[in-house]
């Protein structure tokens, strides 16, 4: 087997582990019946609210990327991104958005990437947040508090390592090119790409322009809680706001680990294993998440279909270009 299964299988494997525990635990009759009796009105209302966090994560990003690119394109270049991490492995969807928006506007591959590490690593640092905030209530889980600290830690770290980067982009640069003298096609084209992403990590050196962030991130994590307590409450009459601030830290986390493309099972396992601790029914718990996926899937699968169709490609030819682009990282 080649490089590309080794890396892919570890991921897969957990992927059908978490799968087969599902099926063991749940009853599948059930699990659709409690979709059918769901309440229409509370999932009208959240599938209405994951519309809005689209269309809200899109500033988000935009914000990061210092508004230079249009709203429409940044929109349907987040949708095509989340398209193509729900059907290609290794998170390429991160890499294509990347790609796609760089062909759209005047900014560059290089600097458009380090806006996406920015996001993502504040994502992490919001999924360990709500899942912390939400631990106390629902049971003493010494291990899992520490592993949410742990994660939060490495967020600042991470932050502040791309902050330092930025700030000391000039010594990088430098060092960069003293480094590779030997090597002048490596820090001719290197050096160009070193400088585009140092550029697009200033964003953290601009106070205004990254608390602006922070608020629309905050916002837009605040807008999918509420949507997920809405999905949770219209299958558990019973359930609370904490039902939807646990079940998305977890189904954040359920999504970040290795597994097949779109996190199949890992996004399923974590979130329905959430409202099961909480007192839901296993089977309900999965009809739940199952519902959160295919908001999901509508949502990437329209605006990002619109997106590629808009820009001539298909996900066969994008897969092609990004393996290619991806090669010479590894």
């Amino acid at each position: 087997m080649n490089k590309a299964i080794w890396r892919w299988l570890p991921g897969a494997l957990i992927s059908l582990l978490l799968i087969a525990l599902l099926l063991r635990m749940v009853d599948l009759p059930k699990t659709f019946q409690a979709m059918a009796q769901a309440d229409e009105r509370l999932l009208a209302l959240a599938f209405l609210l994951s519309l809005l966090w689209l269309a809200l994560r899109a500033i988000v990003w935009r914000t990061l990327l210092r508004n230079r690119p249009a709203y429409r394109d940044v929109l349907f270049t987040a949708a095509e991104g989340y398209l193509l991490n729900n059907f290609l492995p290794f998170r390429l969807g991160e890499l294509g958005r990347a790609l796609l928006l760089s062909r759209k506007t005047s900014l560059s591959f290089s600097a458009i990437l380090p806006t996406i590490l920015v996001e993502r690593v504040v994502d992490l640092g919001f999924s360990a947040l709500f899942l912390l905030s939400a631990i106390p209530f629902v049971w003493n889980a010494g291990m899992a508090r520490r592993f949410g600290v742990i994660v939060v830690i490495l967020v600042l770290l991470g932050l502040g390592t791309f902050a330092l980067l930025a700030r000391a982009s000039q010594q990088v640069l430098a060092l960069f090119r003293k480094l590779s003298q030997r090597w002048l096609r490596l820090q001719r084209i290197g050096g160009r790409g070193l400088e585009a992403f140092l550029s697009g990590l200033n964003v953290l050196n601009e106070g205004r322009v990254f608390l602006l962030f922070l608020f629309w991130m905050t916002l837009n994590w605040l807008l999918a809680w509420l949507a997920y307590f809405l999905m949770a409450r219209a299958y558990f009459p019973q359930a609370t706001p904490l039902w939807g601030l646990f079940g998305l830290g977890a189904a954040a986390f359920g999504g970040a680990i290795p597994s097949l493309p779109g996190a199949i099972g890992t996004f399923e396992g974590a979130f329905a294993g959430a409202l099961v601790l909480l007192g839901g029914d296993p089977s309900t718990a999965l009809a739940v998440a199952l519902t959160a996926r295919l908001y999901n899937y509508f949502n990437s699968g329209v605006f990002g279909a619109i997106g590629l169709a808009r820009d001539g490609e298909s996900l066969s030819h994008l897969y092609t270009q990004l393996r290619a682009l991806r090669n010479p990282m590894e």
